[in-house]
This record gives C-alpha cells, structure tokens and sequence, in this order.
C-alpha cells in the first residue's frame, strides 16, 4: 500500500528524499507544494523532474480525502465526516462568527478517557489519526480559506495521541508547513501530566484544560483520568512555566445542575487556580442520549460567572453552537447514522 506525503514533516521527507537518493533540496520543494500550494496529485508538482515524480508516485500518494457529508445547523455551524484508515470516521465541526472562523478539528476516532458527561466517551476508543488524517480535515475542508482559529477539541484526547499531534502542530505552525501563529491553535486537554510537560515545553501553541470540577473527589467520578494525574499536579505544572501575552492557559468547565454549578465549587475553583494566569470558559451542558446530567439553569450559570469575577478572574461564558446537528461541545460522535 502507498504512504501519504501529506502530513509528513520537513524532516521525515527529508529522510524518505535521503532513502530515494533524490536532491537533499527535493524535501522543502515537496513539502512546498503539499503545504502552502496545496496540491492534489504529485504530477502537478512541476518544479520535480519527471524521473522524481516517477519515482514518488511508484511509493507514494498525496494522501487527501474529501468530507463523505456535511450538516448544517441554522445557526450557520457545518459538522462534517471525514474518511480516516480501515474504514472509519471522524467528525469536525466549521464554527463562524463573525469576524471569526473556527475549526474544531479531531484527534482520535472515539476516546478511551471516558468523561461522564460525553458522547464521544461513550463511543470508545476506536483508534489514533495519524497526523495525515488530523491535518486533512483542515486541508479538505472547503471553508479553509476563511479559518482564523483551530482547537483541538473533536474526537479524542490529543495528548493520548501525543506524537501524532506534535507533528500536525508542527506543520501547521512551520515555515516549511502553513505557517500558522501558534496562538491561533488551541489544544485541548483532560490533563494527562507527561504530555503536557512536552506540550508546554515543545510547542508555543495555546492550552485549554478540561476542568469540569474544582475538587478531586468529586472530578474523578466525572473524569477517570483523576486518578491518575490529578488537577492538582496539573495546575502545579503548569505554574512552573513562564507565560507570556503570546501563549495562553484556558479551563473548559461544562456546567452541570446541581453536580458543579453552586457557589461552594465557584469558590473552591478560585482557591485551585489562585496564583495562575489563565482564563475560564463556562460551557453549558449538552443532553447526550442515556445521560443523567442535567444543564445548568441560566441564574446559575449568571451567578457562577459573577462569583468568579469578583474575585479577578477572567471568564467567558460560552454560547451553544451547532446543537441541531449535534455538533456542539460534547457531541461529536461516529456512532450515529449520518443522513447524505
């Protein structure tokens, strides 16, 4: 089976041009072509002698796949199925707004972490994306041209596929890939602690941890992953690192009736992330089937984001997109049948 050149780095097409005794310059021309001229065929990659593109067609593909389907919400959100290896899918959701377009880009077919509260959780875990795959649904998407933000906050955990992700990021960002700031990439985390001591110190993108609970009885019943590296140690972590205006620290917190949305967990959050600069991003809950959540009311929700700012912090409260379609935060799932 053919290797895709897609989703390679400079330096990995630079070890396949050394195994093909091609020119040491042949990578940075390849990587030109696939990454900021976009193409779809080898052939069309000119500048390459016929005797190279010979040689690279006999091994490998570009490697893209066009979305199979697409949903759109009425409030302009568009929830597209991307094609990934043996037959599987992912889900990435197109969020405008405004002066601000924003995909919401997968890592994983399903997820093993299984966080109470989501439907991509209660898929499993159905396998990694090679950086190929994680990259095409921002290379195929047909909106690309308007993007102004990615976040890593699709399918999966990205820091449970850790190499995978560093090297989309790396393309993303690179001179030699689509030069993209870094602080227009946001990736996502439920807290895995060796993978966000590499984050942090290999990639200058910005952090979003999943919080979801301030207190460490209470997040590991809605979290498994507390276990193991509990909120605590992430945040100490993450207080070690000198932060700058150009690297950004966020915590995403679902707000769910009666379980985290009283003044008692407000409270106990400003004590967990005193003395850290980051921002806080309520998120109101989403129904997912067989759950017995419930969404925060919206005076709870109000008097939660007053109790937080009053003691300095910086708090967004975020709006729902894309509920329609199943497409908002929580909702993403490859278990459903999609209607083309």
């Amino acid at each position: 089976m053919k290797q895709a050149l897609f989703g390679k780095t400079v330096q990995e097409l630079s070890e396949m041009a050394a195994e093909l005794s091609l020119p040491r310059y042949a990578a940075k021309q390849i990587a030109g072509w696939l990454y900021r001229r976009q193409v779809s065929s080898i052939d069309a990659m000119t500048d390459l002698s016929a005797k190279t593109r010979e040689l690279l067609n006999a091994r490998y593909v570009v490697g893209l796949q066009e979305p199979e389907a697409v949903k759109k919400s009425k409030d302009g959100t568009k929830k597209y199925l991307f094609p990934v290896a043996d037959g599987k899918y992912v889900e990435a959701a197109y969020i405008p707004d405004r002066d601000r377009a924003t995909l919401c880009i997968s890592s994983q077919v399903g997820c093993r972490m299984g966080c109470a509260f989501c439907m991509t959780g209660k898929q499993g875990m159905n396998g990694n994306l090679t950086s190929t795959d994680i990259l095409n649904q921002f290379r195929s998407l047909p909106e690309q041209a308007s993007l102004t933000n990615i976040v890593f906050m699709g399918m999966g955990e990205p820091f449970d596929n850790l190499p995978e992700v560093m090297k989309s990021l790396e393309i993303l960002t690179a001179d030699d890939g689509y030069a993209w700031a870094p602080k227009r990439i946001t990736v996502s985390t439920i807290g895995i602690l060796p993978a966000v001591k590499h984050f942090m110190e290999n990639s200058r993108c910005h952090i979003a941890i999943s919080l979801h609970h301030p207190v460490h009885e209470e997040r590991k019943r809605l979290m498994p992953v507390e276990n193991k590296y509990p909120i605590q140690q992430i945040i100490a972590q993450l207080k070690t690192y000198d932060l700058n205006r150009q690297r950004r620290i966020s915590f995403e917190y679902v707000m769910l009736a009666g379980i985290n949305d009283s003044l008692r967990e407000a409270k106990e959050m400003v004590k967990l992330l005193s003395g850290l600069q980051c921002r806080i991003n309520l998120i109101p809950f989403h129904a997912i089937p067989d759950s017995p959540f419930k969404p925060s009311g919206r005076d709870a929700i109000q008097q939660f984001d007053a109790a937080l700012q009053q003691k300095g912090m910086i708090v967004t409260v975020r709006q729902s997109r894309g509920l329609d379609i199943d497409a908002a935060c929580g909702m993403l799932s490859t278990t459903r049948k999609w209607h083309k």
